[in-house]
């Protein structure tokens, strides 16, 4: 989808492991403006030309993006190939694997059972779930659901589990939550809940299972009719049990497995796995949409969104950069702040998000960038909100 825990490895779902760092836009250098004839066509747009040289620079498959300025309208992107079998052209505004903006889609319906007064932001998470959470330094009745939206819990990343830790092989197994949050209790709580932050997607799994019993519902289904259908986001959902192929037209995802090998197509997989931490697939122009109803308070209570951003510090993800309950904000270079989430799935990684004033960005790649080039990618954002 992603972040403060250990870098496990870069390909990882992760919602925003490498998320926006609050680095300068300062881009492609431009050559110096000399004189033309009116008929010359315009200088390249400055998002394209951040998505071009992702691809030409970076060897980046494809990179998309749907920008909405000030003025209200929103400009879709494509540069690279949605094949690299085929050569087949990047589909315009093409679905992808969403990855961890996911967490914001699930914080969205607790904080809705929150407003309806089904759930306790601050009571403990044993209140719904008794005895799930119990491990060394792990005890369900001192972390609360405050703690688990906003990755204060302790509770350490299922992700780091034994039964994950190759990409390959378990690209179409079936994962029931329980199991990979079993993964997660093997191990010993990070610090005591509370007391610190620290990015776990074990908390987003506590908060599907939260959803379930609260609601008797799946988790899928309370995202879909809360949010999805809520808001007219035509492109998104969660898939069903089972469902490995993207619904459609989409640029095809690729895994790097070490450096220097050639890229697996992983556009196909099972995202139980991710579950109701990162198995959200959407389009560029639908998270623009989303996050911006979110902001506008079409989504949630003004009491309940302001409690969601309501943020902790997260420097790990960049200087400035601050963590709400499933949202967060990072600074731009022009001023103000950009909100939203990002995430990376196994061959997808998308970053963006809305301003106070309806801006909107958000960016795909189809491969999960190394340092340099996530870096690149989270000034590209930053250059389309502030152009």
């Amino acid at each position: 989808m992603n972040e403060n825990a250990p870098q496990r490895r870069a390909h990882r779902i992760r919602l925003v492991r490498h998320a926006l760092t609050a680095t300068a836009a300062a881009g492609l250098a431009l050559t110096a403006f000399t004189p033309r004839p009116a008929s010359a066509a315009p200088r390249p747009d400055v998002v394209q030309q951040r998505l071009d040289a992702l691809v030409k620079e970076d060897g980046v498959p494809a990179a998309l993006a749907t920008v909405k300025g000030r003025d209200g309208r929103s400009r879709t992107y494509t540069a690279g190939v949605g094949d690299l079998a085929t050569r087949a052209r990047v589909p315009v505004d093409g679905q992808v694997r969403a990855g961890s903006n996911t967490k914001a889609f699930v914080a969205v319906v607790v904080l809705q059972l929150v407003a309806e007064g089904k759930v306790g932001l601050d009571a403990p998470v044993d209140t719904y779930l008794p005895g799930l959470l119990r491990g060394d330094g792990i005890d369900g009745r001192n972390i609360t659901v405050r703690q688990v939206l906003q990755q204060t819990s302790g509770l350490p990343d299922y992700m780091a589990a034994p039964a994950l830790s190759d990409d390959t092989a378990i690209r179409f197994r079936y994962f029931e939550p329980r199991e990979l949050l079993d993964g997660a209790l093997a191990q010993k709580a990070h610090f005591p809940a509370g007391t610190q932050w620290e990015y776990s997607n074990t908390n987003y799994l506590v908060a599907g299972l939260l959803i379930q019993k609260v609601t008797g519902r799946p988790f899928g289904e309370e995202v879909t009719e809360r949010v999805i259908d809520r808001i007219g986001l035509r492109h998104t959902y969660v898939p069903a049990v089972g469902e490995t192929t993207l619904r459609e037209p989409h640029p095809h995802g690729y895994l790097r497995t070490a450096p220097d090998a050639p890229l697996v197509d992983y556009t196909d997989m099972d995202t139980s796995m991710a579950w109701a931490a990162g198995a959200v697939v959407s389009t560029n122009t639908d998270l623009n949409t989303f996050y911006g109803a979110l902001l506008a308070g079409r989504l949630l209570p003004a009491a309940q969104l302001a409690q969601m951003r309501t943020t902790v510090p997260a420097e790990f993800l960049g200087p400035g950069v601050r963590y709400g309950l499933g949202i967060q904000s990072r600074p731009l270079t022009c001023g103000g702040l950009v909100w939203g989430h990002g995430g990376t799935a196994m061959a997808y990684r998308t970053r963006g998000g809305v301003t106070e004033d309806g801006r909107a960005v958000n960016i795909a790649l189809t491969v999960v960038p190394d340092g340099p080039t996530a870096v690149r990618l989270t000034d590209a954002v930053d250059a389309a909100l502030c152009r």
